[in-house]
């Protein structure tokens, strides 16, 4: 059974989404016979890096809301991460461009390393603080998950991991995925946002019974918190 996945690793819900998709796979019985796929998605493809930036207030600035409103904002998704175990460190979170963490993410899917790279990425961008755009930290990340370092530099500069990166987003625009994170089962079902761990359990059930019944079309059955490409976050 597939399961494909969109999103953007500065994207915290597609972090809780994660989260609640791993819990809900755990718990499913032919979990060994789901193949899931991570695809690239990038929220904003324009947007410069600025690592002395307050987070913040770069939030409130794009989103044209008050520090108040912002903080507000931050706080209903850390009780979503917190809910989900993560810890987002919002106050720390550098601002930067996602491009080359998904040429990283690239590579790192033809080792097979792809869910332990998207892992490392959301929890070095969220989590920690660091910035997913500088070179040295992305070969950091890249060999705690066993890549090697020659690897990591030549995925930064490759046009063919570049063209995947494309492909991705190409792809999403012709599904209609305009926010992310977004997971697709069996080519059949659509689940928007992250969901509870009951829901995804309830589509990797439902799939299981119904994937080899015919294809209807991409149905979104679930929609719940998301990002979209025009920067809002609920």
């Amino acid at each position: 059974m597939k399961v494909d996945i969109w999103s953007d690793i500065r994207c915290p819900f597609c972090y809780v989404g994660k989260k609640n998709f791993e819990k809900a796979l755990d718990q499913f019985p032919h979990k060994d016979k789901v193949e899931v796929t991570w695809h690239s998605f990038q929220l904003d493809p324009d947007l410069k890096t600025q690592p002395e930036k307050n987070s913040l207030e770069y939030f409130a600035e794009a989103k044209r809301v008050s520090p108040e409103q912002a903080k507000e904002m931050h706080d209903h998704v850390s009780k979503a991460g917190k809910e989900a175990g993560i810890n987002f460190n919002f106050e720390h979170q550098k601002i930067a461009n996602s491009y080359r963490a998904h040429l990283l993410l690239q590579l790192a899917a033809t080792k097979n390393l792809a869910n332990e790279a998207e892992e490392a990425l959301f929890k070095a961008q969220l989590v920690d603080g660091k910035n997913i755009d500088d070179e040295a930290t992305l070969i950091e990340i890249g060999k705690s998950i066993s890549l090697t370092e020659t690897d990591i530099k030549q995925a930064l500069q490759s046009d063919d991991f570049g063209m995947e990166v494309t492909r991705d987003m190409m792809l999403a625009r012709q599904m209609g995925i305009s926010g992310v994170p977004f997971f697709v089962i069996n080519d059949k079902y659509g689940v928007s946002g992250a969901q509870p761990t009951t829901a995804f359990s309830e589509v990797l059930e439902n799939s299981w019974k119904e994937f080899s019944a015919g294809d209807k079309g991409l149905q979104i059955i679930h929609g719940g918190e998301s990002c979209d490409v025009d920067g809002n976050c609920d």
